[in-house]
């Protein structure tokens, strides 16, 4: 699993392109799934947790065409993952 944050311009916008040209380039690099966060206390921060392993999250992000999906989708910089800090039971 992976959670990543980032800003965009117009969640709308956002939602429409990361729903297509987004999971279509996400799924060829091995991406199981998603689920897409609205912050609280951002209005144009989204938080998304994948179902992706940290190799194939890292070949995404370094993708040749992965920098104009993200401008298409109004992204105001490049999504950043969140450090694990523990896994338990309950």
């Amino acid at each position: 699993m992976i959670l990543a944050t980032t800003k965009v311009e117009d969640f709308d916008r956002f939602l429409e392109v990361f729903s297509t040209k987004g999971a279509e380039k996400r799924k060829q690099h091995g991406s199981k799934g998603s689920t897409v966060f609205r912050d609280p206390n951002e209005d144009d921060r989204v938080w998304v947790l994948f179902d992706w392993d940290a190799e194939g999250w890292q070949n995404f992000v370094s993708d040749p065409d992965v920098p104009a999906i993200l401008q298409e989708a109004g992204h105001k910089g490049k999504p950043q993952a969140a450090e694990l800090g523990g896994q338990y039971d309950a």
